[in-house]
């Protein structure tokens, strides 16, 4: 079974909706068939290690948290490596 892409904010929804495209979109689905395949993505450190994080274009970085249990990726910020911040 596939997996789901949600938000954890409406704010988050809106700056998610604001940056996919096509090549951002095809990256997802690769994400929504294995969120553990490779994307580049990795895990987080720190106080965001519940989370993992990928490129999905040069300048655009997601963070994300995948519940298995739901079949869910919760994308908790969306931007340029600055929403570490």
């Amino acid at each position: 079974m596939m997996y789901e892409i949600t938000t954890r904010t409406k704010g988050v929804e809106r700056r998610y909706n604001k940056f996919v495209n096509y090549k951002i979109e095809k990256k997802l689905g690769q994400l929504k068939q294995n969120p553990r395949g490779k994307l580049g993505a990795h895990k987080l450190k720190g106080k965001l290690k519940s989370l993992r994080s990928c490129w999905l274009s040069a300048d655009l970085r997601m963070t994300y948290e995948i519940d298995d249990q739901n079949k869910l990726i919760i994308v908790e910020a969306i931007g340029s490596h600055k929403i570490y911040l």
